[in-house]
């Protein structure tokens, strides 16, 4: 394993700015690593795998970095169009980023997703890659240690040279921090790529669709893990408000695969629904700083993801 010594000689202070992606099966705390180093919501989690479709980028501003993270979706076995298409993007995503993070769960033994996605890390030679084993406050020390022996392991065996290993927990914060310190000088020297304030350079139509898309997750755990896109059909701010009383008019369409998946994303009487508005509605106003008026509607799109003119249409 990597021994990190410092050198005594005093450097000129040079800023970096670059790209780095965290890799790993569906659910292994991507997204939600993502939130913690940039501090805000901007990926969206889920505790259903497969939820990251866009690559979201978080933005880390340091004085003398900026890291920029880009949230790739799972890579997986593809068993449809759909799949297929999120991996080619994982691909090319991994070919473009200044440093790759592979993110393992600590509660979980390394598995044969794991190792599909370490064979496909191991054939990208050039760019350097941290091992991140995450969920740390899920486990005791003695299955931690067990499970950075593992990861170093695996690594060996499959001639990847780990820049770093290192275990953190989004979730309790810890080490967070240490992880882009740790980021930083892999990246590249140069000047900041994205004005100070930014968090994200996704457009804000694209997170104001995933914000809803995970409030209509939440709920429906089982019934349709995969079956629902959301397309903000417009954003505008309402006429005739006062300058100091914004308000701005979404309108959304939940679109998914089967007339009778639209029953479950209703509810009774609706009741489903309003909670979705009501939760994405919140998530919405701290996001873009302003009231939002947030107006809902279910639609029908036969089979999405296999129908490559209405993956188009969807934005896939």
């Amino acid at each position: 394993m990597s021994v990190r010594t410092q050198s005594s000689e005093p450097t000129e202070a040079v800023h970096r700015a670059g790209f780095a992606c965290f890799v790993g099966r569906p659910n292994a705390g991507k997204s939600t690593l993502t939130n913690a180093l940039v501090g805000q919501k901007v990926a969206i989690t889920s505790n259903r795998p497969q939820t990251t479709r866009h690559t979201v980028r978080g933005i880390v501003h340091r004085p003398d970095a900026q890291l920029i993270l880009v949230d790739t979706p799972g890579l997986h076995k593809p068993r449809t169009l759909l799949g297929e298409r999120l991996n080619d993007v994982v691909r090319t995503t991994w070919a473009e980023v200044d440093v790759i993070g592979f993110c393992l769960p600590a509660d979980q033994k390394i598995g044969p997703g794991d190792r599909f996605i370490a064979k496909e890390l191991a054939g990208i030679r050039k760019t350097p890659k941290v091992a991140i084993v995450t969920k740390t406050d899920l486990v005791d020390p003695k299955t931690l240690a067990e499970q950075l022996i593992a990861v170093d392991q695996l690594g060996k065996e499959l001639g990847i040279e780990w820049a770093e290993i290192v275990p953190v927990s989004a979730v309790g914060d810890r080490q967070v921090d240490l992880l882009a310190d740790l980021l930083i000088p892999l990246l590249p020297e140069g000047p900041a790529l994205y004005p100070e304030g930014d968090l994200t350079d996704e457009p804000e139509q694209v997170m104001v669709a995933e914000l809803i898309r995970e409030a209509a997750l939440e709920g429906v755990r089982d019934e349709l893990p995969h079956s629902i896109a959301v397309v903000v059909e417009e954003m505008l701010p309402r006429e005739d408000r006062p300058a100091d009383k914004p308000l701005l008019d979404i309108h959304a369409n939940v679109y998914i695969e089967r007339p009778s998946q639209k029953g479950i994303i209703i509810g009774p009487k609706g009741k489903r629904l309003k909670e979705v508005g009501i939760k994405s509605r919140r998530h919405i106003e701290a996001l873009l700083g302003t009231p939002v008026f947030l107006d809902l509607h279910v639609k029908v799109a036969k089979d999405w993801q296999r129908d490559p003119k209405q993956l188009r249409r969807l934005g896939f």
